[in-house]
């Protein structure tokens, strides 16, 4: 599913260049479950925003399902996105005007799915949230806006999925919950889900731990 090769991340800092990762390389197989950790500044989130080409990087290359991204122009790369993957932040990232359902609903009305009002009721239901769907994110909790944006990410069904720190905001209890949801989610599409986390409870239930560590994978963790 995703193939890096000696990726490189440098940004400018005070004059002179800043390494973020340092010729990464990893593949991560189809229906699989990655979690990189490592500690902060270690390169953990750059490398998720680089497979979800957020961003570019100074050097290297990621395929994704066969598509090189890091060769694709801005509005491939944005198809590419649209298409393939689904990506939960730790800060929610919902939109503060539209209300719950509203925000599910985003993603399939810019994809023109059919009845998109309708599909995003039935994954609010999916993540027990049927109730809240007309309510705002100012009106939710931290753990119930995860869930709308666990909703919204998995609203065109990806088969790649993508969390920066899901459980980092969160209550432990409500942290285990949300772990609970996203590998269900992940279960029922047969998704590929790459997280990063400073969870150790959320990385236990991967099935591999790639550990960073100044922009370097650690020998053997991949």
């Amino acid at each position: 599913m995703i193939r890096i090769r000696d990726l490189v991340m440098r940004l400018p800092s005070g004059g002179r260049p800043l390494t973020i990762l340092d010729g990464v390389t990893l593949d991560i197989g189809a229906g699989e479950v990655c979690a990189i950790t490592g500690p902060s500044g270690s390169g953990k989130s750059t490398l998720l925003g680089l497979v979800a080409g957020l961003d570019r990087p100074s050097s290297g290359s990621i395929a994704v399902a066969g598509v090189e991204i890091t060769r694709l122009a801005e509005d491939a790369l944005a198809r590419f996105r649209r298409d393939t993957l689904g990506y939960v932040f730790q800060s929610y990232h919902l939109i503060p005007t539209l209300t719950a359902v509203e925000n599910v609903a985003a993603p399939l009305e810019i994809a023109r799915a059919p009845n998109a009002l309708g599909r995003a009721r039935d994954l609010l239901d999916d993540v027990g949230l049927a109730d809240r769907a007309h309510h705002y994110p100012v009106q939710l909790s931290g753990g119930e806006q995860q869930r709308v944006a666990l909703a919204r990410a998995v609203a065109l069904d990806p088969p790649l999925l993508l969390a920066d720190e899901p459980t980092g905001n969160l209550d432990s209890a409500t942290g285990a919950q949300i772990i609970e949801l996203l590998l269900a989610l992940k279960r029922r599409r047969g998704s590929t889900l790459v997280l990063v986390t400073h969870d150790q409870a959320l990385a236990r239930h991967a099935d591999r731990v790639v550990k960073l560590h100044d922009g370097r994978i650690l020998n053997g963790a991949a």
